[in-house]
C-alpha cells in the first residue's frame, strides 16, 4: 500500500535541520533557510496551541514582505489555519469589509501593515496580530470568533461574473496537488532557482510560487513589486533558472534592455500565467531575450494550474494555453456535449485539485453553493476551442462576448490583430450597446513605452489593419488610444469596468 504524501507541515519539519535558502528577496539580497521558516511554523503551530489563534480557524494575512508573508503562509497552512492572504495596501474600509466577508476572527500582519490597521479592525471585531520576528503578538482586543475553517487551507474572495461575492475554499491537499503538477509538468529540481515577482495575495504567487518551492526543494527569489530596471540583474546576481511571469510583465520585458548572453542561457523558460498571452507579445519576448516562454492556464477554482504548454523542448505551441495537467478538461456547446473539435465552447474541469463548492460571505449566512455540475464538472466562464491534438485555445469569458446582431464576436480575435501592430503595448475589447445590431465591439488600447505616437495615424493605421484581417461584423467601431486601462494586480484587464467606462461616456468621448 502506497504512503500517504505528507501535508506542508510535514514538509516543512523534514526541511528543519536544513540549512539550505528557501526564500530570497532579490532586491536586498535578503534570505530566510528552510530552518527558519521551520522555526516559523513552530512558532504558529505553538499560538494555535496556547489558544492564541483560533484552532482550525480562518485568519488573514496581511504582510508586506514577500519574505515574511511567504513563510508566514507556509507556516499557518501547517499550524492547520485556513488563511486568507489580504492586498497589504489595500485601503482600510475594504480590509474591514474583507475581514467580514471572509469571516475573519483575526488578521496577522507585519507592524508596518498591522499597527496603523489595528484600530479599525477592532471596530470591526477583529483581532490584530504582529508577525514581528516570526512569531504572533496580540496588539489589542481579541476581536470575535471568527467563522470555522471547516478544513481549508485558503480561502480567498471572487466576485465572480454576477459580481455576488462568493468565497473559494481550498484545502491543503488541493493546493499541494496543484503545486507537485506545476513540479513534475516543468521538470524542477532543488537545483533549480526560480524567480516569482508577482503578488503573494493571489492563487498563482502562493501556489505556483511558494508552495511548489517547498515541495521542489529548490530556493525561490521573490520581490515585493516587479521593476523592469533591475529584473535581469536580480535574474543573473541569483541564478535563476526560471521565471514566473504575467502577460503584463512578458509585455514590458520584450521592449527592455535585454538580458546578458549568460544570463539568458542559464534561463531555461518564462511561465506565463493569469492572463491570455498575445502571441506578438509572445514572439517578441522571445526574439528579444532569447528565452522561451511556457503559456499556461489556470484560475482560483483549481488551486491554479489547469494546462500548461510543455516545458522545452517539448512542442509548444503559440496561442494556445496548453494542455490539461493533473486533471480533466473539457469543452462543451449550449447542451453540455463536446463540440468538433476547433469549434468554441465552454471550458469545463474535473479532477482531486478542483473546488466543490463556493461559500457564501459569512455576512450573510455563510452557506455553501455548489461550484460543480452534479456530474462533477466545472464550468470555468472561459470560452475556448481544442485542436486535433487536445491543446486549449481560449477566446475569452462567457460574459464578454459580444453579440452584433446575432454574430458572435470574441474579444481576443480582435485584441490579437490590434496587439500585431509595433506601436501597440496592450489592448481590450468589450462591448457597447447598440440601437439596431444590439452591441458593437470598441476596442481600447496603450501605446509602446518610448515610441510616441500621433494618436490620430495610429488609429487610421489600426482601423485599417482590421479591416484587412477581420470579417466587417468583427471590426470595432471604434478605437481608443488611452493613457491607462484598469488593471488588477496581476495585470488581468478589467473589462467589466470599461464596460462601465463606456456606459458612462458618450460615443465621442475622449480618446486619451
Amino acid at each position: 500500500m502506497r504512503s500517504e504524501r505528507p501535508g506542508v507541515a510535514g514538509l516543512v519539519a523534514a526541511r528543519r535541520g536544513q540549512d539550505d535558502v528557501a526564500l530570497v528577496e532579490g532586491a536586498s539580497g535578503r534570505a530566510l533557510r528552510w530552518s527558519d521558516v521551520a522555526e516559523r511554523a513552530a512558532r504558529w503551530q505553538a499560538a494555535v496551541d496556547d489558544g492564541v489563534l483560533p484552532a482550525g480557524g480562518r485568519v488573514g494575512l496581511r504582510v508586506a514582505d514577500p519574505l515574511e508573508m511567504g513563510a508566514g503562509y507556509l507556516a499557518a497552512v501547517a499550524a492547520g489555519l485556513a488563511v486568507a492572504p489580504l492586498d497589504p495596501s489595500a485601503p482600510l474600509p475594504e480590509l474591514c469589509a474583507a475581514a467580514d466577508d471572509l469571516g475573519l476572527g483575526a488578521v496577522v500582519g507585519g507592524p508596518e501593515e498591522i499597527e496603523p490597521a489595528a484600530g479599525a479592525l477592532a471596530g470591526a471585531g477583529v483581532g490584530a496580530w504582529s508577525s514581528e520576528d516570526g512569531g504572533v503578538h496580540r496588539l489589542g482586543p481579541p476581536g470575535r470568533p471568527g467563522a470555522p475553517g471547516r478544513g481549508a487551507a485558503l480561502v480567498l474572495a471572487s466576485s465572480g461574473t454576477t459580481g455576488r461575492p462568493k468565497l473559494i475554499p481550498l484545502t491543503e491537499a488541493q493546493l499541494l496537488h496543484t503545486a507537485r503538477g506545476v513540479v513534475d509538468h516543468h521538470g524542477l529540481t532543488p537545483r533549480d532557482r526560480g524567480y516569482s515577482p508577482l503578488p503573494l495575495f493571489h492563487i498563482n504567487g502562493l501556489v505556483v510560487g511558494v508552495l511548489a518551492s517547498l515541495v521542489g526543494g529548490y530556493p525561490l527569489v521573490v520581490d515585493r513589486r516587479f521593476s523592469a530596471s533591475g529584473f535581469w540583474e536580480v535574474v543573473g546576481r541569483h541564478e535563476v533558472t526560471w521565471v514566473n511571469l504575467v502577460p503584463a510583465i512578458i509585455s514590458v520585458l520584450a521592449d527592455a534592455d535585454p538580458p546578458a548572453e549568460e544570463v539568458a542561457r542559464r534561463v531555461a523558460f518564462a511561465r506565463s500565467a493569469s492572463a491570455p498571452l498575445p502571441v506578438a507579445t509572445l514572439e517578441g519576448f522571445e526574439a528579444a531575450t532569447g528565452i522561451p516562454v511556457v503559456e499556461t492556464y489556470g484560475m482560483t477554482e483549481a488551486a491554479s494550474q489547469v494546462t500548461a504548454n510543455p516545458r522545452p523542448p517539448g512542442r509548444r505551441r503559440p496561442g494556445s494555453v496548453g494542455l490539461p495537467v493533473g486533471l480533466d478538461l473539457r469543452v462543451v456547446d449550449g447542451d453540455r456535449r463536446p463540440p468538433p473539435a476547433g469549434e468554441v465552447g465552454e471550458v469545463e474541469i474535473r479532477g482531486d485539485s478542483v473546488v466543490g463548492s463556493y461559500w457564501e460571505p459569512a455576512g450573510s449566512g455563510g452557506g455553501d453553493r455548489p461550484a460543480r455540475h452534479a456530474d462533477g464538472w466545472l464550468p470555468t466562464g472561459d470560452l475556448g476551442y481544442l485542436d486535433p491534438d487536445g491543446y486549449l485555445y481560449l477566446v475569452g469569458r462567457a460574459d464578454d462576448v459580444i453579440n452584433r446582431g446575432g454574430e458572435k464576436v470574441y474579444p481576443r480575435e480582435i485584441e490579437e490583430v490590434l496587439l500585431a501592430d509595433p506601436d501597440v503595448a496592450v489592448a481590450a475589447v468589450v462591448g457597447r450597446p447598440h440601437p439596431v445590431v444590439g452591441e458593437e465591439p470598441v476596442a481600447f488600447v496603450l501605446p509602446r513605452a518610448g515610441h510616441p505616437v500621433d494618436h490620430d495615424a495610429l488609429r487610421a493605421a489600426l482601423a485599417e489593419r482590421c479591416e484587412s484581417r477581420l470579417g466587417r461584423f468583427r471590426r470595432p467601431a471604434e478605437i481608443f488610444v488611452a493613457s491607462s486601462l484598469p488593471q488588477g494586480a496581476n495585470g488581468k484587464i478589467r473589462h467589466a469596468e470599461l464596460r462601465r467606462q463606456l456606459a458612462r461616456t458618450s460615443s465621442g468621448g475622449t480618446r486619451g
